[in-house]
Order: C-alpha cells, then structure tokens, then sequence
C-alpha cells in the first residue's frame, strides 16, 4: 500500500492524496459506505460502485469473526469475493463493538475476553487474534485493536486506555510484519 498527497492547502493543513492498494487507489478524503457484516444493507453492490462512486468500504471485523465466520470468508477467498467488491477493502478492529459489550468483557493486557451478543459463546481478541481476523478477512486498510474509552471517562482513565491502546498498536504490527497475506 502506498499514500501519496498530492495538494496541501497551507490556510487550513487540509490535504488531499491518493492511496494505492492491491484491489485499486482511493482519492482522499472519500465516502466510505460501511458494510459492517460485509455487505452495505439495501443497495446492490452494483449500485455502490455504479450510483454512488464508492471506492472503497467498510468492513467490521468483530461482525465478520461472529457471523458468517473466518470459515465460510477464508473458503470463499476472502471478503472480495465472499462479497462480489472488487475495490479496496478497510475493516475496523471490532474495539468499539468489544467496549459496547461492557457487562460481559473482561479487558486486560492480554486482550479482551467477550460474550457474543448472538449465542453467547465467549471469545478472547488479542491484538494478534484481530490481525490474523483482518488478514482472513483480506482487508486492503486494516485497523489496529484498541480500547475504546467510555464518556465520560477521568484523565487517568484515559491516559491509561491511550498507553494499552498503544501497547496494543506495538502487537498488532509486530504480529502483522509477521505474517502475509493470504490472497
């Protein structure tokens, strides 16, 4: 992947750039359409390149993991052609779905112990566990794991989600480095 900017505007900082991605480039800043479980709901993806101009979108990683599963997505080679999108691909960490489960996570340094909220089966994300998702997944822009704060939250408390979140960053592209990509 590569970025490149191609105008800054001095007055503001505001910029605008290309991104290069094995599935084609991306103009930014863009409309990303979210397809959190794969798909945008209620238009054809036909209609999301031809109507819209998309050209990348969203999916949620913690989603995808639950249903329909790392199984049926690496059997179908990936989300692009589980899904029929033939441009890039960007997936969230799943962090923000892990935080809204807070009565049944436990958070750690390890990582995030959850209840899914469609059976009930528990489930551990570590940093390394969400890279070897997004690398299943085969995201174009994948999202390092973090802890999402509650609001309101004190200083400290943030502070300290910040640094895990950053420990967390430091797994995630070790794990990443480390690994390639499987389509």
């Amino acid at each position: 992947m590569e970025f490149k900017i191609e105008k800054t505007d001095g007055a503001s900082s505001a910029r605008a750039g290309e991104i290069t991605t094995d599935h084609g480039k991306i103009q930014t800043p863009i409309f990303m359409p979210v397809g959190t479980a794969g798909a945008v709901k209620a238009i054809h993806i036909r209609d999301i390149k031809e109507d819209t101009k998309a050209q990348i979108i969203l999916g949620n990683t913690y989603h995808l993991y639950l249903r329909p599963g790392m199984d049926v997505i690496q059997q179908a080679g990936g989300l692009h052609k589980f899904n029929g999108w033939d441009k890039p691909i960007l997936t969230d960490s799943g962090g923000y779905q892990v935080y809204s489960l807070s009565g049944t996570r436990k958070l750690a340094e390890e990582g995030v112990l959850f209840q899914s909220h469609i059976d009930g089966s528990r489930h551990l994300f570590t940093p390394e566990k969400v890279m070897e998702i997004e690398r299943t997944i085969g995201a174009d822009i994948m999202m390092a794991f973090d802890e999402c704060t509650p609001y309101p939250c004190d200083y400290d408390y943030a502070k300290r989600s910040m640094d895990l979140t950053h420990r967390w960053l430091d797994r995630c592209v070790t794990h990443f480095n480390n690994t390639e990509g499987l389509y």
